[in-house]
């Protein structure tokens, strides 16, 4: 059974957490056609216990000041960061979808892992305690963590070199299309209400990633 393979990856007792896991796993399209529990509520819990771990790793391994440690942490938790956790565990392949929600693309679809893998982690803290999810903090993401403090935040070096110069900045999503599962999104970086730079992406946050990048890019020419 897939989740027992789930489960040895994670070091859980799959007969302790089958039912709590399979609620994580549960996408709302599949919970909806199958009368089932998702994983919605799980995944705000564990959006929590993830900061909360973070935090707490980050706090005893590192002696930087209050402002780098937000920082660092809101690297590290992001959307893109989580999808490189859950691309380790091969998390995907074991997330229940709709029928629709399939045939869309939907297992690769990046807010739909990042929410399933903070599912994952509110499923063992319900399940176990906060030492069990800390365990598997340092056995699934902290091996990851240099690679994914490595990545470039685009949106923090922009806002930085724009607070620097006293500007005002703020991002707009001004286009979107394709089906509610798999939208398109096109957002703008403005710069005292002109706009300095355009990205498109998968999700709002990509996009202004991208607009934040294409920015910096203009800046540097």
């Amino acid at each position: 059974m897939e989740l027992k393979e789930l489960c040895l990856k994670l070091d859980l007792d799959f007969n302790k957490i089958e039912r709590a896991l399979t609620i994580a796993l549960t996408h709302s399209s599949y919970g909806n056609e199958h009368h089932k529990e998702f994983n919605e509520r799980l995944e705000y819990l564990g959006d929590a216990v993830l900061e909360l771990c973070m935090s707490t790793y980050l706090y005893y391994s590192y002696s930087y000041q209050e402002g780098v440690l937000t920082q660092k942490r809101a690297q590290a938790v992001r959307e893109e960061a989580l999808n490189i956790y859950a691309d380790k565990i091969e998390l995907n392949k074991y997330i229940l979808l709709g029928k629709g929600e399939e045939k869309t693309g939907g297992r690769n679809n990046r807010a739909i892992i990042a929410d399933a893998f903070e599912a994952v982690l509110g499923a063992i803290y319900i399940t176990y305690d906060f030492n069990k999810v800390y365990a598997v903090f340092n056995k699934i993401i902290v091996p990851y963590l240099n690679e994914v403090l490595n990545i470039k935040d685009y949106k923090s070096i922009f806002q930085e070199e724009m607070q620097s110069e006293k500007r005002s900045i703020r991002y707009e999503i001004i286009f979107e299309s394709g089906p509610s599962n798999d939208k398109t999104f096109e957002a703008a970086v403005y710069v005292d209400d002109l706009i300095y730079g355009k990205g498109i992406g998968k999700t709002k946050k990509e996009a202004e990633q991208n607009a934040a990048k294409e920015a910096l890019l203009k800046r540097a020419r």
